[in-house]
């Protein structure tokens, strides 16, 4: 089974320095068939005006990662973590126990992130962060773990949560298939380009609520950047 959830059916909060798009019930949104996805519980499309972004804010046993498609978002905490992800690259932010963060766009133009957060296995945990680059040839062609926390992906940025992000890009044309499972759920958005997935036609930005599929097999219409979150 794939749901098919069009970009503009999905919930919507325009700031003025932020303009969200909300793929699960977040803040004011509530939409009760869309409040998470397995321990899937938010996927935030977030669209952030240059030399504005997040003031420090709490957080607590989530894991909260932020994949970067335009731009580049700097990141403090009160743990001593900061640096700077920029486009194609990956951030992961592991609550745990709490931590209080900051995220601003000091770049000139306009930052677009994926920030999604997963539930933990495990609660009370020490709060943490990391950051890697991701280069773009690395994935292309296939799908390659970004943040995981199974062992088999030691490259990953670690994750505490049996749910794996993972990210390709495919030329026009070009198809790949990534072996799910009937037992897990998946949660695939292409952050640019129009895709088929399983007979299934996506637009950009569009997302798509997967279960009961043992195999994926996306084809790029156009060329494509795809975001896919496994989880059970």
């Amino acid at each position: 089974m794939i749901e098919r959830r069009p970009f503009d059916s999905l919930g919507r909060a325009d700031h003025g320095w932020l303009d969200a798009k909300h793929h699960f019930s977040f803040a004011d949104y509530h939409d009760p068939a869309r409040v998470h996805w397995g321990p899937l519980r938010v996927w935030n499309d977030d669209t952030i005006q240059a030399g504005t972004g997040f003031p420090p804010h709490p957080h607590a046993d989530m894991e909260i990662i932020t994949y970067v498609r335009e731009g580049a978002i700097s990141h403090r905490d009160n743990q001593g973590n900061q640096g700077r992800t920029e486009a194609g690259d990956v951030q992961v932010m592991s609550a745990g126990t709490g931590i209080v963060h900051s995220e601003y766009n000091l770049e000139p133009g306009t930052t677009r992130i994926f920030q999604i957060w997963i539930l933990p296995n495990r609660r009370g945990l020490p709060p943490s962060w990391g950051s890697r680059p991701f280069p773009g040839a690395d994935r292309a062609g296939r799908f390659v773990a970004l943040a995981s926390g199974l062992e088999e992906d030691a490259e990953a940025l670690r994750i505490h949560a049996d749910a794996k992000v993972l990210g390709a890009r495919l030329a026009a044309g070009e198809s790949t298939t990534y072996t799910l499972g009937r037992e897990r759920l998946g949660y695939l958005v292409p952050a640019t380009g129009r895709i088929e997935i399983n007979g299934i036609v996506l637009e950009a930005r569009d997302g798509a609520a997967i279960r009961d599929e043992e195999e994926l097999r996306v084809t790029a219409l156009e060329d494509a950047e795809l975001v896919l979150v496994d989880v059970r």
